[in-house]
């Protein structure tokens, strides 16, 4: 009887291993490449509510694995300062990466995956399929799914390098300690934040802003000092620095994904949201939705599910990306009127909330911010009202360093 077709994945990321497990578990023969398995790089690891819902086994295994840590509060920072704590209805569970990445693996090779932990170094031609060499031998494959980030080594084979224009700088420190909420710090004059998720065992404190704004050992020096600031002690801590995609508008119009015989996923692909650099829900959706097309014998189609059930919103994102962070509404910076928005307004704060659970889209924020508008409104001039009364009947100021929280 002949062997089954393979399909090789380079790379063991949650893209790569869940692709894979998918595959395996429909009874195609795979093999998974990756050199350093499971491993931590510096972003936060949160995995929303609608990537819970979309892939329960994350939520069995947060639920009953120290690995994901589920958190429901968050405070957003304001590039002047100005500070909102809120509640979120739908908790984050915040994933070490390799935690989460080594149960995806886990998970792959129970699906029936072959895993190597090798690099592949060459990749060529071989009939209508293809040759993979690693240092110890060459193996055969039909098909390749490329899962191996941004930094993908083979993506010049195939496509044009992502431009340094698409990509995002980022630099963390994985910090021991507690701390009980997600804060999110937008910065001045840059295109990015700070953040700090709560980890079981640790802290992930990182910064990101688009590259070619400033170098990273500046944003190195930005994040330190506010993490000094703010209570954060780096004794014991590890830095990490990495690249993520943040295509611009223009690069998803024109967005490859798949071709002959091959196809790329997750950050290989770009597909990282512009706005925030969240990357963890579409590398699995796409890994999802590649797996789909292969297994229906259409592997083809994967740019046309893509197109279904995640550009719109990447696209989008990418459109409105500078004007979220650079523009400004009724008279003052976008960033600045959000976040005293969402102090006043228990109508915002829910919106918020559903953004951070990925169930609320940009598609159709406008829409549900036209329909809340009116209770904003009044929201808002209760707020006024309460802050116009007279001083002896006034709740006390906040001193210095505390934070600001929503009027209830």
């Amino acid at each position: 009887m002949p062997k089954p077709d393979v399909i090789a994945i380079i790379g063991g990321g949650p893209a790569g291993a869940l692709a894979g497990a998918q595959l395996a578990s429909s009874g195609r023969n795979v093999i998974l490449f990756d050199e350093k398995m499971a491993w931590e790089k510096p972003c936060g690891g949160g995995v929303t509510h609608k990537a819970l819902q979309q892939f329960p086994f994350l939520a069995d295994a947060g639920a009953g694995n120290p690995a994901g840590n589920p958190v429901d509060d968050c405070e957003l920072i304001s590039p002047s300062g100005q500070r909102v704590r809120f509640h979120l209805q739908h908790p984050v569970a915040i994933f070490s990466r390799l935690a989460l990445n080594g149960l995806l693996l886990d998970r792959a090779q129970q699906a029936g995956v072959e895993v190597h932990q090798e690099r592949v170094t060459r990749i060529d031609r071989s009939g209508e399929g293809w040759r993979l060499s690693t240092p110890a031998r060459t193996y055969e494959a039909s098909f390749v799914v490329f899962a191996a980030g941004a930094r993908n080594p083979f993506r010049g084979q195939f496509l044009s390098p992502i431009s340094p224009e698409d990509l995002m700088v980022t630099a963390g420190y994985f910090i021991p300690g507690q701390t009980p909420l997600i804060q999110i710090q937008f910065l001045k004059d840059l295109t990015g934040y700070i953040w700090v998720f709560p980890r079981v065992d640790h802290v992930s404190a990182g910064i990101a802003c688009k590259m070619g704004e400033t170098s990273t050992a500046a944003l190195r020096q930005t994040l330190e000092q506010w993490l000094d600031e703010n209570g954060f002690q780096l004794d014991g801590a590890k830095f990490y620095s990495h690249i993520l995609p943040s295509f611009r508008p223009e690069t998803f119009d024109t967005l490859e994904v798949c071709g002959d015989h091959w196809a790329m996923i997750g950050d290989s692909a770009g597909l990282v949201d512009p706005i925030t650099g969240e990357g963890l829900y579409y590398a699995l959706k796409s890994a999802e939705l590649c797996a789909d097309a292969l297994l229906a014998g259409q592997p083809e189609n994967y740019r046309n599910l893509l197109e279904d059930e995640v550009l719109p919103e990447l696209r989008l994102a990418a459109r409105v990306s500078q004007r979220f962070y650079r523009g400004e509404i009724f008279g003052g910076g976008v960033l600045e009127r959000m976040i005293s928005l969402t102090a006043q307004s228990a109508s915002i704060r829910d919106l918020m909330s559903d953004l951070f659970a990925g169930t609320q889209g940009y598609r159709d924020l406008r829409a549900r911010l036209y329909k809340i508008l009116p209770a904003v409104m009044t929201e808002g001039l209760i707020g006024s009202l309460r802050w116009s009364r007279p001083e002896s009947l006034r709740a006390p100021k906040p001193r210095s360093g505390e934070k600001m929280q929503p009027t209830p």
